[in-house]
């Protein structure tokens, strides 16, 4: 199971995911990647005002932020 976390630096919302990913990455084992969306134009324009995306398996699962109790929910539906 793969998790990606789009977001970029000084943003609070991403801070409050990355705490949930690592909260939960600590019970329920994934590869986790964050991406910095300021570091390339396309990316900065396809998310913009919707960060944190959080990907699960390369389908959007969460945007605008999540919670731990969230994150844990849908990754035990999840199939690897």
């Amino acid at each position: 199971m793969k998790l990606t976390l789009y977001g970029k630096a000084g943003c609070c919302l991403c801070d409050e995911a990355k705490a949930a990913v690592a909260e939960v990455r600590e019970d329920i084992p994934f590869d986790f990647e964050e991406v910095d969306i300021s570091l390339d134009p396309r990316l900065h324009r396809e998310y913009g005002e919707r960060i944190p995306v959080i990907e699960v398996n390369g389908k959007e699962a969460f945007e605008l932020g999540v919670d731990a109790a969230a994150l844990r929910n849908l990754l035990g539906t999840v199939q690897p």
